[in-house]
């Protein structure tokens, strides 16, 4: 179990500390797509760290919060987070 330990402490540090996104604290955790999608855009296009566009990091790191999360992440959650990756678009311009 130690393992899924490290995988957990490693992937909660990747969303905590990224070198490419200074996130707000629990920004994963809303019920709003919306919000949680425009959260990304600001941290995204504040960010002088990343190395693609302000869209890409900001996807990818959504992306990578519901893969890491798994099947511990409750459904409605999973539901918020990808309805937060169409508002994420729209928000880019990129409908």
């Amino acid at each position: 179990m130690a393992e899924d330990d490290d995988g957990e402490r490693w992937s909660q540090d990747v969303t905590e500390h990224s070198d490419a996104l200074d996130l707000e604290d629990d920004v994963f955790a809303g019920d709003d797509p919306a919000r949680i999608a425009a959260s990304l855009k600001r941290s995204a296009e504040a960010s002088d760290r990343r190395k693609g566009s302000a869209y890409q990091s900001a996807m990818s790191m959504l992306t990578f919060s519901v893969n890491r999360a798994g099947k511990n992440l409750p459904a409605a959650q999973r539901d918020v987070l990808e309805r937060a990756k169409g508002e994420l678009s729209r928000a880019f311009g990129r409908d």
